[in-house]
């Protein structure tokens, strides 16, 4: 958030903070969270940089493009096992996917590059 609109709200009478307080997260919670959407993004990249629609990946993965979409939007159905054999199937190896839990390759916005 830019510093002009936070200073913007905060003199509104909004208390700004993070998702882990408003939650009340512990430590651990929160880290899993950033793990599986660090995750979800890098199979959203892969599938992308590979040029696979989500179709196309369901029929590799045997599963629905619905079922791609919530795995790249970090659904909670869905398991970080299906994610890690999901960026192992499309060529990940051990050391990418640690980079990305480790949130290596990331934009100075959080985003993966």
């Amino acid at each position: 958030m830019k510093n002009a609109k936070r200073a913007k709200l905060e003199a509104a009478g909004w208390t700004i903070g993070s998702v882990k307080e408003f939650l009340d997260l512990s430590d651990a919670d929160a880290a899993l969270i950033d793990m599986k959407l660090a995750l979800s993004r890098s199979l959203r990249d892969r599938r992308n940089k590979q040029g696979l629609s989500q179709v196309q990946l369901a029929e590799r993965l045997r599963s629905s493009q619905s079922r791609v979409a919530k795995m790249e939007a970090g659904d909670p159905s869905v398991s970080m096992d299906l994610l890690v054999s999901s960026l192992l199937l499309l060529g990940a190896s051990s050391s990418d996917l640690a980079n990305t839990i480790r949130g290596e390759g990331r934009s100075k916005k959080g985003r993966a590059a």
